[in-house]
């Protein structure tokens, strides 16, 4: 019987330091900027083996998105202008918005989810989250659903 796959968010700060590494070997060996597995291997530190065991299980979180939907949901504060500010975030980083719901505010902090494709020419979108979470007013961004 094969073994369900379940996948995890986590912040990079919460990903052991071996399993970035492998990331960035395949980054470089992608890139072309080495020839073979134990130049890129050598390049930061790590094992043959480590690389082998982890590269069909670590993927940067935008390399995966590419054709979907991502479902946000963020709590900020009710103020003019800052619902404007974040949609011009998304589109800076060309995502398409396919639906917004807001709540009305409570205690001047209203909830807010955005659900947005991500298309072949959108922009990290890790980074976008981070743009938008660093809004003065913006409590937090979460990813509600990937589809």
């Amino acid at each position: 019987m094969a073994e369900a796959t379940n996948y995890f968010v986590v912040r990079q700060k919460a990903v052991p330091e071996v399993l970035l590494k492998v990331v960035e070997a395949k980054k470089l060996i992608e890139s072309e900027k080495v020839e073979t597995i134990q130049e890129a291997v050598d390049a930061v530190g790590i094992s043959r083996s480590s690389f082998y065991k982890y590269k069909d299980d670590i993927f940067q979180f935008h390399d995966s998105l590419q054709g979907t939907t991502v479902t946000l949901t963020l709590q900020m504060d009710d103020e003019p202008g800052l619902l404007s500010d974040l949609l011009k975030i998304v589109a800076a980083y060309k995502a398409n918005i396919l639906t917004i719901h807001q709540s009305i505010p409570i205690s001047g902090v209203a909830s807010l989810s955005i659900s947005i494709q991500i298309l072949q020419n959108t922009g990290n979108v890790s980074d976008m989250i981070e743009t938008m979470e660093s809004q003065k007013g913006v409590h937090h961004v979460k990813i509600l659903a990937k589809e």
